[in-house]
């Protein structure tokens, strides 16, 4: 018997983004390296806003999309953004949920600014870069 195909979707999926990312994919090892070095810059990031305020996007968050922009050749901020609206790889690589609202992109390039004087982008590639794991990941 032939299936019906169904126009519209389901209002709410049972799913969860994690379980949507096959285990073997390589952005799971790049993100767990990625987090421990995001991990060992938590001082600087701590050291760089303040206290009191409107909430920022959050420094990892910006660094892990701009990993994917730069793994992915994404050629405009805009066009990442685009991406992490409906992609939902891009959207567990930078630890947002499927509901999480996506960033205006002039927000965006303000924050990323900020840390790319900070030379913060900088450190963290360093640490990154610097994992002995990550050796065999990279091509010639």
């Amino acid at each position: 018997m032939r299936g019906q195909q169904e126009r519209s979707g389901s209002l709410f999926s049972y799913v969860s983004i994690e379980e949507r990312i096959p285990t073997s994919h390589p952005l799971r090892r790049i993100r767990k390296l990625a987090d421990q070095a995001l991990d060992r810059l938590n001082p600087t990031f701590c050291r760089l806003y303040a206290s009191e305020g409107r909430p920022s996007v959050p420094p990892e968050q910006l660094l892990l999309a701009s990993l994917l922009q730069a793994f992915y050749g994404i050629r405009s901020e805009r066009l990442l953004l685009e991406q992490l609206h409906y992609n939902l790889l891009f959207r567990w690589f930078v630890g947002l949920s499927p509901d999480d609202p996506i960033w205006h992109p002039t927000t965006f390039t303000k924050n990323r600014d900020r840390l790319l004087n900070d030379d913060v982008m900088g450190k963290f590639l360093e640490k990154l870069m610097g994992a002995p794991e990550v050796k065999p990941l990279l091509s010639d």
